[in-house]
């Protein structure tokens, strides 16, 4: 098959680039065409995916870029080219797949499109996104676990594909060490009270550890600065560290977040959202590491409950996170990994993808 690839442009895409969105992107591309597709990506200039051409709609993502005058106008500019080249391009393909940042944007050409459209939706659910998604009914939608399309009450869900994990480098350790880990997002999102909106709830995270004198590091993205000096540094102590530096991008070397992974007794998916499907757990879980998380989104879909870890009603709240560690020992690794190699494997994730694809060109 002819496959045209549309990346996001927030970020490049490549093997040392694990934001969830571009590192799936990067998966699934080298893995089609490892099976002998044409494959080529239409995204940063900078991306680089062995076997795949990479065709430039702008020299770096938006991340990498100084500062514009306007972000909006920019980006907007930016999103505007790829969907032209898309039409441009598209003759040579037999399907299109978009993991496009926004995701809504690409169907808006729908009426111009002669090849089939494939969007996988991984933004966090709205019933604006849902609602213009109506509007734009040619396109295929992909949705990341079943709760997630359950949300979805207006806009037509075409199928479900889960992502894939990296088993080579998330890889198995049975030996635990005695702290938490939690990773996660500290976004730029406020209430109308200007609190926080702590949608990957490090404040619970927090929380479990000092009321259970546990031990637990923390790292992830921070977009507003506020946010990590007025409700994470704190609480830090010779028992609650941030690993890494404190930046809007990952600091951390993935190398670093394996090996917190790998040795924590757990993983905490502690969020105030539904997620869509929540990578790190399966991440995670691939290391042996077993998750306690909030009944929420697609939670209970990737954890197994009292197999590779406990999923918690958030009305719970605490006490119930307090019962789960209580109990994490009696979590066996190996049925951890056994359940990412069966349900959350690439191999999987690729096989699922060239499924819909034949069926769909079929039609």
């Amino acid at each position: 098959m002819r496959i045209l690839l549309l990346s996001t442009l927030k970020r490049r895409v490549g093997p040392d680039i694990f934001a969830s969105r571009s590192r799936i992107i990067y998966q699934l591309s080298l893995g089609l065409a490892s099976k002998g597709h044409k494959v080529s990506l239409l995204g940063t200039g900078d991306s680089q995916i062995p076997g795949v051409e990479v065709i430039p709609v702008i020299e770096k993502g938006w991340a990498d870029l100084p500062p514009p005058e306007n972000e909006f106008h920019r980006d907007v500019a930016s999103l505007m080219k790829q969907a032209g080249m898309m039409l441009d391009l598209q003759d040579s393909y037999d399907v299109i797949h978009s993991h496009i940042y926004p995701d809504f944007f690409p169907p808006i050409l729908g009426n111009e499109l002669r090849k089939p459209l494939i969007i996988t939706l991984h933004a966090l659910y709205t019933d604006y996104i849902d609602e213009i998604l109506t509007k734009f009914d040619k396109a295929y939608l992909i949705a990341l676990s079943q709760a997630y399309k359950s949300l979805y009450r207006k806009a037509k869900i075409f199928d479900v594909v889960y992502n894939g994990v990296d088993t080579d480098l998330y890889s198995y350790r049975e030996e635990k060490e005695n702290y938490l880990f939690w990773l996660g997002r500290l976004a730029r999102g406020k209430k109308e009270n200007g609190q926080f909106i702590d949608q990957k709830g490090v404040g619970w995270a927090i929380k479990l550890a000092e009321e259970s004198g546990s031990s637990l590091k923390l790292a992830g993205p921070c977009e507003d600065i506020t946010f990590f000096e007025k409700e994470v540094k704190p609480h830090l102590n010779d028992k609650i560290e941030w690993v890494g530096e404190v930046s809007e991008e990952q600091a951390l070397p993935v190398g670093k977040i394996v090996e917190l992974m790998q040795n924590a007794k757990a993983f905490l998916m502690t969020i105030n959202q539904e997620e869509p499907f929540g990578l790190v757990m399966a991440e995670a879980m691939s290391c042996g590491t077993p998750v306690i998380g909030f009944d929420r989104g697609s939670v209970s879909e990737v954890v197994e409950d009292g197999k590779t870890g406990f999923v918690v009603s958030p009305s719970e709240g605490i006490g119930g996170l307090k019962k789960a560690l209580f109990k994490i020992s009696t979590i066996n690794p190996s049925d951890c990994k056994d359940r990412v190699y069966k349900m959350f494997s690439i191999e999987k994730m690729i096989d699922s993808y060239q499924t819909i694809y034949r069926e769909i060109i079929n039609k």
